[in-house]
Formats: C-alpha cells, sequence, structure tokens
C-alpha cells in the first residue's frame, strides 16, 4: 500500500527552508523585539510550524508534519546555543545601544499586528487598551534589568512565555522574558552549560548540574505552553478575533516602556539594599555586573541621536523581513490567523 500525502516526508528543499527558518526564529528570541512568528512567516514556514505543534499535541506523528517541526526546532536551538552568550554581553556591556535598538525591533511588529486586525472596531481599541496597561503595570512592577535572583515560578512562567510568543507573528518572547527579569538569566545559563561541556580538561558536570535549574523550570513551561497556551490562542482568535488581536497590538505599544534606553548598571555602596539584602563589602564583590542595580543617566546629544538612528534601523531591519515573507504569507495562508 502506498502512503498517504499526510505520511508521506517533506521533500528536502522544503526541510532546508524549515530549518532556515528556525535558525531566524532562534536568533529572533535571543533578540527581545523581534518576533519569532515573524521570522517564521518570512521564511515561509510558518503555517508548518503550527500544524506540526497542533499535531504533536494531539500526539499525532505523521511525518508530513513532525519532519519540518524537528528542522525549525532543531535549528532554533542550535542558533541559541551558538549566539547566547555574545547577546548577554552585549546587553550587560553596552545596554543603552542594545535598548534602543530592542524598541524599533519591537515597534516594527505594530504593523504587523495592525495589518492583522484589518478594520478595527471598539473592541480592538478596548483590548488594545488592557494590552497596555498590562505593559505599564509589568515596566513599573518589574524593570527590564539584569539577571536577578533564579526564581523556578519566573523560570516556568518565562518558558510558557517563550513558547507562546512563537505562535503569533509580532510578539516578541525575547522582550516577555527581558520584562519578567529572567532574560540574562536563561542566557547566562545557556553559555554556561555550553562553557562547562567545552572545558578543555573534560566537562564540568557541576556547571552543567546547576543549570539544569534553569533549564528544567523553563523546559517545563515550553511544554505546558505548546500544549496549552498555544490552543488558548487559537481559540481566542477564533472566537474573539477583533479583541484578541487588539491586546496583542497593546502589548507591543505599551512594550517599549520596559526599555528606556538610559540606564546603566552601578555598583551599590556598602549598606544599599539590593533585592532585599542589605550590601557589604564583600557582597559587592561577589555580585556579577549584570545584577548591578539600574540608574537612569542624562545623555548627551550625541547618544540621543544615535539612539534615535538605531530605533529606526531596528524597525526598518523587522519591515524588511516582514517584506522579505510577503510572498510566502500569500501562498501560504494561514487559516488560523485570518
Amino acid at each position: 500500500m502506498s502512503p498517504t500525502v499526510e505520511d508521506e516526508r517533506p521533500p528536502a528543499p522544503e526541510l532546508l527552508r524549515a530549518a532556515l527558518g528556525g535558525l531566524l526564529m532562534g536568533l529572533a528570541n535571543l533578540v527581545p523585539g523581534i518576533s519569532g512568528g515573524t521570522m517564521l512567516l518570512a521564511a515561509g514556514v510558518y503555517p508548518r510550524f503550527v500544524d506540526g505543534i497542533a499535531d504533536l499535541t494531539a500526539f499525532r506523528l505523521r511525518p508530513r508534519s513532525m519532519a519540518p517541526l524537528a528542522a525549525i526546532v532543531g535549528a532554533a536551538a542550535l542558533a541559541i546555543v551558538l549566539f547566547a552568550g555574545l547577546l548577554k554581553g552585549l546587553v550587560v556591556d553596552h545596554r543603552w545601544v542594545m535598548f534602543s535598538l530592542f524598541i524599533g525591533l519591537t515597534l516594527g511588529g505594530v504593523p504587523v499586528v495592525r495589518k492583522l486586525i484589518g478594520t478595527a472596531d471598539s473592541r480592538v481599541w478596548v483590548g488594545a487598551a488592557v494590552g497596555m496597561a498590562v505593559m505599564i503595570w509589568t515596566a513599573s512592577a518589574q524593570p527590564a534589568a539584569g539577571g536577578g535572583e533564579r526564581s523556578y515560578a519566573l523560570l516556568f512562567c518565562s518558558g510558557v512565555a517563550g513558547v507562546s510568543a512563537m505562535i503569533l507573528p509580532g510578539i516578541s518572547g525575547g522582550y516577555l522574558l527581558l520584562v519578567l527579569g529572567q532574560y540574562l538569566t536563561i542566557l547566562g545559563a545557556i553559555d554556561q552549560a555550553k562553557t562547562a561541556l567545552l572545558q578543555a580538561g573534560g566537562p564540568r558536570w557541576d556547571l552543567v548540574f546547576d543549570a539544569l535549574h534553569v533549564f528544567a523550570p523553563v523546559g517545563l513551561g515550553v511544554v505546558v505552553g505548546a500544549a496549552a497556551v498555544s490552543n488558548a490562542i487559537r481559540y481566542l482568535l477564533a472566537r474573539y478575533r477583533s479583541l484578541t488581536l487588539g491586546l496583542l497590538l497593546g502589548l507591543l505599544l505599551g512594550a517599549v516602556l520596559g526599555l528606556w534606553p538610559f540606564r546603566a548598571g552601578v555598583a551599590p555602596a556598602p549598606g544599599d539594599v539590593v533585592k532585599g539584602r542589605v550590601m557589604t563589602a564583600e557582597r559587592i564583590a561577589e555580585m556579577d555586573a549584570e545584577d548591578y542595580p539600574l540608574r537612569r543617566f542624562d545623555p548627551s546629544a550625541g547618544q540621543v541621536g544615535v539612539s534615535l538612528a538605531l530605533i529606526v534601523l531596528g524597525f526598518a531591519a523587522t519591515q524588511g523581513v516582514v517584506r522579505i515573507g510577503a510572498g510566502s504569507q500569500q501562498r501560504s495562508p494561514d487559516s488560523r490567523l485570518r
């Protein structure tokens, strides 16, 4: 008996395209402001990704959907492992530069969601108002700062948020990790595990095990998010499309509030209270730069000019990717979003 179309493996060019999309998605998840879903749209494999997740959560393990999903996820994981350390260093050492770029990348997702909305009605604006209110509260309660202390609850939520952000174009998983305060924590754990495994004298299993304290709750959140949140989003889009897309638009517009660039990590002085602990000279010496409290500073005219240029550059970069993928979107329309 010949295999059905659903049981056939996809051709090699399709798998190569899926791997390219996964590579772009992995890089996007490392950079706050860039949407992994938008990268998959640009590569023309977004419908395959969503179909693969739907089949996987329903235990329909068909080669036609599982092979592209495996290529996407594998390439994304490779990109994250290779570049996590680099991105962490750039954010810690050049915060205002990177955050300026992140603002532009984030705003670049707004036209993506606006196009999905089409004709806006009152439900769209109600959703947008709620989304902006959520982001205003989030930015004031938890500034987009450094790694902070590990919190299993927040790491679990980070896994849920990260995988959920992949389902819809325009929403950045990296930004959600920033506002949850776990961005540098997760990137640091990835880089620590990679470095520990590649030690010249043999793997440092103690450091790998320490990183598992981050990977385990994040991984559990990813599984729960893929199985539950992604299906919930599809349900909400089917039943309450205008309200849901309005909420996403509000989240994007409000996201820039947590990315104010002109802040820098400043070493605390003895007697300062940081994260509930009174600082001593010994504790300050043991602190990593990524854990320093953030302080606003007055930028120079040159810094303001560079920041504005980076915002424009980030916006243009996101829009360029969207335009590249416009033809793919038209050839492979996704009924879940339309």
